[in-house]
């Protein structure tokens, strides 16, 4: 996608076309939450809600994030956008660290990073108009539009496919699809050149939800917007994205390319998200093998050691448990975190006691109908996975 500030300074024939520089870079990003107990409130433990996360986003790209419900992708979007401070870590924007920057230091660059909450309900005050909710950026900044503020607000309720005679209406009087195009108005209105989309259509049926994620297309070509969208539904995120991030208890387990994650995934949880996607073709859904992750993501208060996915996954062996695996580029463009990911996915793990063990806690189910001599196929699809809300990660 071409960006317009970039499209200036091409350059000379003879050389290559260099990669833009990252528009985000996140390096060891790590967010705990403190458990305090007793009356001198002492800190007893910690949620280790995001434990590492290194990526970076490029100008006019869309990042996408999945993972199941408590895998810190909520978090994450809250510390990029400076909402909530980092532990540790370091987050550049534009190349300059805005990690620890204090509210004054950060007001200027909330014009370039904006948020779109998930719930459309309780992320706009119902006792404002739609014109107060939209025009609040303008005056928290103390910017006056050209052609004024009623004006400008207007401009925007149009681009998002609102009335602007809506002007003077309060949320009540919208559907949860409305609101939501509020709050994406909202997050447009100083021209932000990043937006997280915290689970942008979660709450909303499913013809609404397909109208947002065009219209959220349709602005990224026309402003040049860089997305980080999250998600749990993968047919969202495959439409949207041009690369994902499949995170699990904290870390990024897969990044890759959006092609080359559907098509070829290289960790267990990532073939096992896949693998669930319901598939509109029977002919499809008979030749696949469905992979049943049993039991509950681990605490996040403690998590285990070693790959925190070993206590689920049927590959897991005895490094598994001990050392924990460094997302690794294993391909071009196509980072894993996992011991056993150049393997083959079918092909049987060394044996231990912890495999047994990793056996016993998942169930491979193939939904192939008998037939002499029939072998298993390999996992695959393309359509949403179900997962839960990730509203209170």
């Amino acid at each position: 996608m071409t960006i317009p500030e970039q499209a200036s300074s091409s350059p000379s024939p003879s050389s290559p076309s260099p990669s833009p520089e990252p528009l985000l870079r996140v390096s060891g990003l790590v967010k705990h939450f403190p458990i305090k107990k007793g009356v001198l409130q002492r800190q007893v433990g910690a949620v280790q809600a995001v434990d590492g996360l290194d990526f970076d986003v490029r100008p006019g790209e869309t990042l996408g994030v999945v993972g199941e419900s408590g895998c810190g992708k909520s978090t994450m979007g809250r510390l990029i956008t400076r909402l909530l401070e980092p532990t540790k870590g370091k987050i550049e924007f534009e190349g300059r660290d805005i990690t620890h920057l204090g509210t004054g230091q950060m007001r200027p660059l909330r014009r370039d990073v904006q948020m779109i909450f998930q719930d459309p309900y309780s992320s706009l005050n119902p006792r404002h108009t739609v014109g107060t909710i939209i025009s609040a950026p303008f005056k928290l900044q103390n910017i006056t539009p050209e052609g004024g503020v009623k004006r400008e607000v207007q401009r925007l309720l149009e681009l998002v496919g609102l009335n602007p005679e809506h002007y003077n209406r309060y949320p009540h009087e919208f559907s949860g699809g409305q609101r939501q195009r509020i709050g994406i108005a909202r997050a447009l209105a100083l021209k932000p050149k990043l937006v997280v989309a915290d689970e942008p259509v979660s709450a909303l049926d499913v013809s609404i939800q397909a109208q947002v994620v065009n219209l959220l297309d349709d602005l990224q070509d026309e402003l040049g917007l860089t997305y980080v969208i999250i998600a749990h539904d993968l047919s969202v995120i495959r439409h949207v994205s041009d690369r994902i991030a499949v995170m699990y208890l904290g870390k990024i387990v897969e990044l890759a390319d959006r092609k080359a994650l559907y098509e070829s995934p290289m960790h267990p949880y990532s073939k096992a998200l896949l693998s669930a996607v319901p598939v509109p073709d029977p002919r499809s859904k008979h030749k696949r093998e469905r992979i049943l992750l049993k039991g509950d993501v681990p605490s996040p208060i403690s998590p285990p050691s070693g790959c925190r996915f070993h206590t689920r996954c049927w590959k897991a062996t005895d490094i598994c448990t001990t050392r924990e695996p460094v997302l690794t580029a294993l391909k071009t463009g196509h980072q894993v975190a996992c011991h056993h990911a150049e393997n083959a996915p079918d092909q049987a793990p060394q044996s231990s006691a912890v495999l047994e063990t990793a056996r016993e806690a998942i169930a491979i189910v193939d939904v192939t109908p008998p037939a002499a001599g029939a072998g298993t196929a390999e996992s695959g699809g393309t359509a949403p996975a179900g997962t839960e809300d990730s509203s209170k990660e």
